[in-house]
């Protein structure tokens, strides 16, 4: 009598990089760690196939305006040795900060070990579920996160993305992404505006300073006649 629906929502987990702060500062360190990461498995391994792959953008394929049309983002060891060269980090050590939080530190631990087949070495750095929030996030250069997300692009972007936003957590600030922020909120034309929204998730997705590799599912049961 109970039916099982598993339905992908607005929540993604995010490994934000402040670009404030070096080496995360440099696209090309960017660029590397959002190539060293095998989405795939970490969905398979850590949220056991319950979600949708994450594009390094925050707007869910269940949104309105979701660009379906930019391609997948895919684990590719080479382009992150490419990118790392080009940085001249080759033999840095990268700290990244996690929790038991929302499976945190599982996804930390399977992260570290993609991004070592394409050389790069990650220390993962444990540090309290308490107090989290005040101490690491907003604070150290490379954390953990998710977000619940919000119901429309132009809360979602405005809350974490824009260049004066509070909770703005890679510090992230991009000309034409704010410039077109502003625009899109008063375009009434609804092709004009999905353009718009596009052309910013490709923007995050290229030069923002957050990997998103998964968008989780709510997973819930109701009754059969419900």
């Amino acid at each position: 009598g109970l039916k099982v629906h598993s339905v992908t929502g607005l929540r993604h987990h995010t490994f934000p990089m402040r670009t404030d702060m070096a080496p995360f500062d440099d696209n090309n360190v960017r660029m590397a760690m959002k190539y060293a990461i095998d989405r795939e498995q970490l969905l398979d391994k850590v949220f056991f196939g319950y979600g949708a792959l994450g594009n390094d953008h925050p707007i869910a394929p269940s949104m309105r305006y979701f660009a379906a049309d930019i391609p997948q983002r895919k684990y590719d060891p080479d382009k992150a040795k490419y990118h790392l060269k080009k940085a001249g980090l080759e033999n840095h050590t990268f700290k990244l900060f996690a929790t038991d939080l929302g499976g945190f530190q599982d996804q930390a631990i399977l992260y570290k070990e993609h991004a070592a087949k394409a050389g790069i070495n990650i220390d993962v750095v444990k540090k309290p579920a308490d107090g989290y929030w005040e101490a690491v996030w907003l604070k150290e250069p490379w954390v953990m996160c998710y977000w619940n997300g919000r119901n429309t692009v132009d809360w979602m972007f405005s809350t974490a993305y824009s260049g004066d936003a509070k909770w703005n957590d890679t510090h992230w600030k991009n000309e034409r992404f704010n410039k077109l922020l502003v625009e899109a909120r008063t375009e009434l034309d609804t092709d004009r505006r999905r353009a718009m929204y596009w052309e910013m998730q490709e923007i995050v997705r290229d030069d923002g300073g957050t990997i998103i590799p998964v968008y989780a599912q709510y997973v819930f049961a109701s009754r059969s006649n419900l």
